[in-house]
């Protein structure tokens, strides 16, 4: 069974034990796969960077020590977003993958988000697929997932389980729909035939309002749990049981294949002529 936890995360009143009592609710659930969002213990809205900065831990700091500790005890596979301070001095948003009490893989984060790039170097590698107890897991960070050739890649090198660690601001939408992005979620889980579990934020930090819209979403890309109707205020947890084989089988009936259909000979990125072609907006 997956877990993706809505849990809130102040920078100004950062409380580890937020999250650690939102991973131990979600394996006496039954959860052996338990997701948290995107920066979970130390915050998101930085005024600047020197703020992210002085958040960030390497990752054999106490948050990543703290969570290997967790896994250790409660025998759960936990993805958890991270302000991650490399040995070079950058600071990255990252996901990391613990289980057994030791950190497996980590990723950092590629797309970078509106302020992000102020905040943030980006990741320049795609994400790692880890065998797990619960499966092949791919991390990823939230606008990672809005990238389908990122997901396809993943889905392509093996992954079962895309884990995503996010934060979903809350926007209005009309007739209270639920936001985009779970839209978006749900087509590349049913195109590349690939298991996705999101883990969004919840509550407000900074005036920052978020949807909490946690998910579990199958290879067909339905639904099975959340994300609930938004805004989702309090803290707590969508569960439900995935199969990994599911999503080793790429069939899409009888006749069509997610993998085998694809024509990646016409799909060849060209570049343009600028003559006569509209320009982007920078």
């Amino acid at each position: 069974m997956a877990a993706a936890c809505r849990i809130p995360a102040r920078i100004d009143a950062p409380d580890p034990g937020i999250a650690d009592r939102a991973v131990r609710e979600a394996v006496a659930g039954g959860a052996r796969l338990v997701v948290l969002p995107e920066l979970a213990v130390c915050g998101y809205a930085f005024a600047d960077a020197a703020e992210a900065r002085s958040a960030a831990e390497p990752l054999d700091g106490p948050t990543v020590e703290r969570f290997a500790r967790l896994t250790a005890e409660l025998g759960c596979v936990l993805v958890a977003g991270v302000a991650e301070l490399g040995p070079d001095g950058r600071v990255f948003s990252s996901a990391v993958v613990v289980e057994g009490g030791s950190l497996r893989t980590s990723y950092r984060k590629v797309h970078l988000w509106d302020r992000e790039r102020e905040l943030f170097a980006p990741g320049s590698a795609p994400p790692p697929v880890v065998a797990t107890a619960v499966g092949r897991i791919a991390p990823m960070v939230c606008y990672d997932l809005e990238f389908p050739e990122w997901v396809r890649g993943a889905a392509e090198a093996g992954a079962e389980i895309v884990a995503a660690p996010v934060n979903w601001p809350s926007r209005p939408t009309p007739g209270g729909q639920h936001p985009l992005e779970v839209a978006k979620v749900r087509a590349v889980a049913g195109t590349y035939r690939v298991h996705v579990v999101a883990a969004d934020r919840c509550g407000t930090e900074r005036g920052v309002d978020w949807f909490g819209a946690g998910i579990v979403c199958r290879a067909d890309g339905h639904l099975l749990a959340g994300p609930g109707e938004p805004p989702v205020e309090e803290p707590g947890a969508v569960l439900a049981v995935l199969d990994p084989a599911e999503a080793r089988d790429k069939r899409l009936g009888p006749r069509n294949h997610a993998v085998h259909d694809r024509r990646p000979d016409l799909y060849r990125e060209t570049v343009p002529s600028r003559e006569g072609a509209p320009p982007w907006p920078a």
